[in-house]
């Protein structure tokens, strides 16, 4: 809690506003990482490893690296200023999975597509979850190592986003640049709350 002033002699306790946001994307984006890199408490992970029973369902082409997987959700915090704090909900990538995200959905004020451009059709169907239930987000292509580079106009056309939908470059590994991800998402989503009422 953080104490403030509003008349002189007096303080009093401001809450600070929370926002739940989402972070999804394809299998192996960089959900867990975008969490960890930003929470400011011990991230809430629930991975697990990839098995052999797993590859014929997991499809790891370009991942092949990745050696395990979140099955529930991730969980983080971040405060963005004394009175704004964010809490990151990272959902899972696999299709089988996918039942959990109504619920994490519940009450999120927007959400981070994260691309990978070695497989940004893994992002079609983050997309168009959240086109379908009007839950503004934005689209953060991850720099990997060794992935193509492409401008944002690229990813916007290749995804088929509103025009209005932000796309930001961002490395899902640095705490600095996930925050402008994070501001990005909310100042977009206060946006489409005022333009509806």
């Amino acid at each position: 809690m953080v104490y403030g002033h509003s008349d002189p002699g007096r303080s009093h306790i401001i809450e600070p506003v929370t926002l739940k946001i989402l972070v999804a994307g394809g299998f192996g984006a960089g959900k867990t990482t975008l969490v960890g890199a930003v929470s400011e408490i011990k991230p809430l992970r629930t991975e697990e490893l990839l098995t052999e029973a797993g590859r014929p369902v997991d499809n790891i082409a370009g991942v092949e690296g990745k050696k395990t997987t979140t099955v529930a959700m991730d969980f983080g915090r971040i405060t963005l200023r004394e009175d704004l704090v964010l809490y990151l909900f990272g959902t899972p990538g696999q299709d089988r999975f996918w039942f959990l995200w109504d619920e994490l959905a519940t009450g999120a004020l927007g959400a981070v597509v994260l691309a990978d451009t070695r497989r940004l059709e893994d992002c079609f169907a983050a997309v168009d979850y959240f086109e379908r239930r009007g839950i503004a987000f934005t689209v953060a292509v991850n720099c990997f190592e060794g992935a193509d580079n492409y401008p944002e106009d690229s990813v916007r056309e290749a995804l088929d986003l509103d025009p209005g939908t932000p796309v930001v470059i961002c490395d899902a590994r640095e705490r600095e640049s996930v925050k402008q991800v994070l501001i990005s998402v909310v100042e977009h989503a206060m946006l489409a709350t005022s333009a509806t009422r």
